[in-house]
């Protein structure tokens, strides 16, 4: 039985007692139970608009695994070994992949390539501090 239902009944066994409808207990119960009703509806209709939303946000969800399925299909495909967004990647032309590095000492924020990874160490060009690049330590960690 749906609460708008059991309000209705409530409704029934109200008018099935044949209260005096003019006495003041009486009025306040019919308000009560007019209130009853009207909260009833109210939550049948927000039940309804959260099954809505809930079949919206399950569409979502399918669609947004889709892209995933897509994304990292393509990504397990690539032959690169790094985080950029390189298509094609070829080890003989590291330039394609570039990436950012801050320098500690100036704050001077660095465009390096994959050849420039793979030496291990460049000079900064603000302040000529030597930046090493040292990934053991990151694959050990994970």
């Amino acid at each position: 039985m749906t609460i708008t239902e059991r309000a209705a009944y409530i409704r029934g066994l109200m008018d099935g007692l044949e209260l005096d409808s003019s006495s003041k207990e009486v009025k306040v119960i019919n308000a009560i139970v007019d209130l009853l009703e009207d909260l009833c509806d109210e939550v049948e209709e927000l039940e309804a608009d959260v099954d809505e939303l809930a079949g919206q946000v399950d569409e979502i969800d399918e669609d947004l695994g889709s892209l995933e399925e897509d994304y990292y299909e393509l990504e397990e495909d690539d032959d690169c070994d790094c985080d950029c967004d390189c298509e094609d990647y070829d080890d003989d032309d590291d330039d394609d992949c570039r990436f950012e590095v801050t320098c500690p000492s100036c704050g001077d924020t660095i465009e390096l390539t994959g050849a420039m990874l793979d030496e291990g160490s460049i000079e900064c060009p603000g302040c000529g501090e030597l930046l090493e690049f040292d990934f053991d330590e990151t694959e050990d960690e994970e």
